[in-house]
């Protein structure tokens, strides 16, 4: 039986939990969130930018811009530009996508209800797995292998 370690966050401890597993990323970091804003991407700015120092591949998995509405157009825009300009590689889907997960290293799993790279007011629930084999499962059930 493989070994894992299961644990819930709310919205009130995901970014801590999360932020302490980015800093220890060493090779691959994939984030999928549908809403992407200015806001929260510059909270994420200076661990990106130290992950990509170190050659950490950081991919973001998000909504084409142009899916959005009003606002959410504009700051996804500039969000995506930002991310480019940084290194990261920014993947963009149409049609309603809507999941929110993270796949560290291919061995932690981050999945749920909270959009990663926008998240400010709305009560949310993450469910954080290590080990076990559930972060390589959901890579490839995403089948993410086509794109990284």
């Amino acid at each position: 039986m493989n070994n894992f370690t299961n644990a819930l966050h709310d919205e009130k401890t995901f970014y801590n939990a999360f932020l302490r597993d980015l800093e220890d990323c060493q090779s691959e970091v994939i984030i999928e969130s549908p809403f992407i804003t200015t806001e929260r991407m510059n909270q994420l700015r200076p661990v990106l930018t130290k992950l990509i120092s170190r050659g950490v591949k950081v991919f973001i998995v998000t909504r084409d811009p142009n899916e959005h509405t009003d606002n959410y157009e504009i700051q996804s825009e500039a969000a995506v530009r930002f991310c480019e300009a940084l290194g990261v590689q920014v993947l963009l889907c149409s049609g309603n996508h809507h999941r929110k997960l993270a796949i560290l290293d291919r061995t932690v799993l981050w999945e749920g209800s909270l959009n990663i790279l926008s998240q400010i007011h709305s009560r949310e629930i993450m469910r954080r797995l290590e080990g076990g084999g559930f972060a390589v499962d959901m890579f490839n059930f995403i089948n993410f292998g086509r794109y990284i």
